[in-house]
């Protein structure tokens, strides 16, 4: 057998292998999964509005109850290891809303916590939410000064 065919003979072994290993997704029941997780989480959402309301709090308490809530619920959850698990499950569904953001920021402190308060919780706290809170400044940046500039030469009223 020469050097050639041995590669090619071990190239197809690893390519066997890769697919023995590598997990089989449905792509119609991830989304499933995702609709229905994130239906829920609004679900919950709506249910602390609508709540709020008929306590007689107006549409913007009623909006920061809802959001103080979620956020709270997700920390917890993710504190307890729970979340890790709904969005396994989830998806999209679970990561997307804003539980999302706020486990990706307790999980960053709950993983980093062994550094200490300053080099661990303080510096890596945001090292996946870093990105998106600047690329949403950084572009809403952006687009007020379009805005601006639309305004001043009168495209917008």
């Amino acid at each position: 057998m020469t050097d050639l065919q041995k590669k090619k003979q071990q190239q197809k072994k690893y390519e066997q292998y890769v697919r023995e290993i590598t997990p089989v997704h449905s792509l119609p029941i991830n989304m499933i999964r995702a609709f229905f997780t994130g239906g829920i989480i609004c679900f919950l959402g709506q249910c602390i509005l609508n709540f709020a309301k008929s306590r007689g709090a107006d549409q913007e308490m009623a909006g920061s109850w809802c959001t103080l809530i979620l956020i709270l619920a997700s920390v917890i959850l993710t504190g307890l290891n729970l979340y890790p698990k709904i969005g396994k499950f989830g998806g999209a569904g679970a990561l997307v809303p804003i539980t999302g953001f706020a486990n990706s920021v307790a999980a960053s402190a709950i993983e980093f916590r062994a550094e200490g308060q300053v080099f661990g919780i303080g510096c890596k706290i945001f090292t996946i939410a870093g990105p998106v809170i600047l690329y949403g400044i950084f572009s809403s940046w952006i687009l007020g000064v379009i805005y601006y500039i639309l305004k001043v030469i009168g495209v917008i009223a």
